[in-house]
């Protein structure tokens, strides 16, 4: 890795552990979403809260971060002679913040929204066919977690017909869904003993 790719993937991971759940809720003068419902920074766990607009921001926040790394990197990455192959390095690099935030105490989201935004760098096209699985998904089970999990099982599917199976892309959408599945693996246990909550439902203190 040169000198400058390594610049571009720090900035990557700075970028990405900026959690909006945390930072939108400080600034609403909301409860730490850390501190109840599931305990993750993230969306749908604000959502828990009641404040539809805190939650929006912070899916919006979010989604946006992994965008920007990539669209940051595939600008001007160029310009040093970085290809494809940084612009993967910088996905992973602001989902893996997004995960483990070196400002939060390494605590932070499962990268739902990130990786979504991150696919939109990709391709948009690749970015709808996650979403719409969500969607439909979500509509028809309403778990946020369950959702997600499908989702993630399917973007390498989709990346291998849409971005082809030689691209980074591919291959980085694979270490994607691997690491979005990881993070899920609380809700992957309280799913197979029917205690995973539902999409709205109201918040409760972390633990209860």
């Amino acid at each position: 890795m040169t000198t400058t790719a390594f610049a571009f993937v720090v900035a990557a991971y700075l970028l990405g552990s900026l959690s909006f759940a945390v930072i939108v809720s400080k600034a609403m003068g909301m409860a730490d979403p850390r501190s109840y419902g599931s305990g993750n920074p993230g969306a749908t766990n604000v959502l828990r809260s009641g404040k539809k607009t805190a939650a929006v921001l912070t899916l919006l926040g979010d989604g946006a971060k992994g965008w920007v790394a990539v669209a940051l990197t595939a600008w001007f990455g160029p310009r040093y002679g970085l290809g494809e192959q940084a612009i993967a390095m910088s996905a992973l690099a602001v989902l893996i913040g997004h995960m483990w935030p070196v400002f939060f105490g390494f605590k932070g989201g499962k990268g739902v929204a990130t990786a979504v935004g991150v696919l939109f760098g990709f391709n948009v096209w690749l970015a709808l066919a996650a979403i719409a699985t969500w969607l439909f998904m979500a509509f028809v089970v309403k778990i946020s977690s369950l959702s997600a999990i499908v989702a993630c099982v399917m973007v390498p599917v989709y990346a291998y017909f849409i971005t082809g199976p030689a691209s980074p892309y591919f291959g980085t959408c694979i270490i994607i869904a691997i690491l979005v599945i990881h993070r899920h693996k609380s809700n992957l246990i309280k799913l197979l003993t029917g205690q995973e909550g539902r999409i709205g439902e109201k918040a409760e203190k972390k633990g209860n």
